[in-house]
């Protein structure tokens, strides 16, 4: 994936203010070597205003548009004749996106570069650099201050990654940047966004359970019983900060490595020893990081009181119990010992029940480190002991 063809060389790639002079030099540049060039204007209501700036800028360069509405005969025609030479600058949509293959055309601009996605400027900076002749993309945007920052950070991505093969590099930090990686926080991406990420896992718990007892029942039977058994860890939902944050840990595949490391944690000793290994080659953990550590304690202690969700939000936390009224989990030791922490502290946690599903509430709870000590008033006496 990472082996580009043969002969090719890097896309120089530039971030830049919008200027007549910058769009002046970058296109007669590429003429005088006998090139042509791609500016990407978006907006079909005023292209044939930047096309003839573009031939007021430089006039000898013979300028074509094309743009999605456009007779599709008359789209060929034009398409056809851009690669046969006919024409050297094309004022396109991102209708060039993919499919077109034109080796002569070696400059790109791009204009108003923030409002795309890095996948969609990494298409169009594709459409250049075709040949062994070097290939140059300037990405046209406000100043990278004013911006949003996913908008900045897509644009420092493309301007960072213009090394040939870079294209998984792209896509993760596409992913970093959309929150596909903050898997412990509340951002999330594409249809995960309306389904949710505690949902999806739910789905997925589900059907594998059904799957066990129903096609695979006899690969299970030999499974002890009990709701420990089927015992699932507990989804968290925190409106902390909980990560590590790309100042302590610079490279996207770095941060994964660690992320997956970590899930893969199951005692305090391996926990404080993945610690220890980050404070040795990073230095000492920001508070994000802190958050992090504590996150998955967190995670740990919900999963033996037995709750499916716990959400830490607002100053306050909610346990959610298994959904199943009937599962064997309510008549175990961990639930009954929820009920003994219920009336031993009544200020501290109350019990509530809506749209039958059965919700601890637990408050008030600042911070994951307060969040841990009510979690350990709810572990059974032996639990505790053996934690102790």
């Amino acid at each position: 994936m990472a082996t580009p063809p043969p002969n090719r060389q890097p896309i120089e790639t530039h971030v830049m203010g919008f200027g007549e002079e910058v769009v002046r030099d970058a296109i007669q540049y590429e003429l005088s070597r006998g090139g042509q060039v791609f500016f990407i204007h978006n907006r079909i209501e005023n292209i044939q205003e930047v096309a003839g700036m573009i031939q007021r800028l430089v006039p000898e360069a013979r300028v074509g548009i094309a743009h999605g509405q456009l007779e599709g005969h008359q789209l060929e025609t034009l398409m056809l004749s851009f690669m046969e030479g006919g024409f050297d600058v094309l004022v396109s949509t991102t209708l060039i996106e993919s499919g077109l293959d034109v080796p002569n055309a070696n400059t790109i601009v791009i204009n108003q570069a923030h409002r795309f996605g890095l996948s969609d400027l990494h298409q169009m900076r594709g459409r250049v650099g075709r040949s062994n002749r070097k290939a140059f993309c300037y990405l046209l945007a406000p100043p990278l201050g004013s911006l949003p920052d996913e908008s900045r950070k897509r644009l420092q991505a493309l301007e960072q990654f213009s090394d040939l093969g870079s294209g998984f590099k792209i896509a993760l930090r596409d992913l970093e940047i959309r929150g596909a990686g903050d898997l412990l926080g509340a951002d999330q991406s594409g249809f995960i966004n309306d389904l949710g990420f505690d949902t999806y896992q739910k789905i997925l718990a589900e059907a594998v359970s059904e799957l066990k007892k129903s096609e695979f029942k006899d690969l299970f039977a030999d499974t002890p019983g009990g709701w420990g058994s089927e015992e699932a860890d507990c989804l968290i939902d925190t409106d902390l900060e909980v990560l590590l944050p790309d100042s302590y840990v610079n490279f996207v595949e770095e941060r994964l490595k660690l992320y997956q490391a970590l899930d893969a944690l199951a005692t305090e000793t391996e926990l404080m020893r993945f610690q220890e290994g980050l404070v040795d080659r990073f230095g000492p953990l920001p508070p994000a990081a802190q958050r992090l550590m504590q996150a998955v304690r967190v995670k740990w202690l919900g999963t033996k009181i037995g709750l499916e969700k716990l959400v830490i939000k607002q100053n306050k936390a909610i346990g959610y119990f298994p959904s199943d009224a009937q599962s064997d989990y309510y008549q175990s030791p961990s639930f009954q010992a929820v009920l003994l922490a219920l009336q031993q502290h009544p200020r501290t946690f109350r019990m509530k029940q809506k749209n039958e599903r059965l919700t601890l509430v637990c408050e008030p709870i600042p911070t994951l480190d307060a969040a841990l000590e009510a979690l350990h008033l709810l572990l059974p006496a032996e639990v505790e002991t053996s934690n102790a």
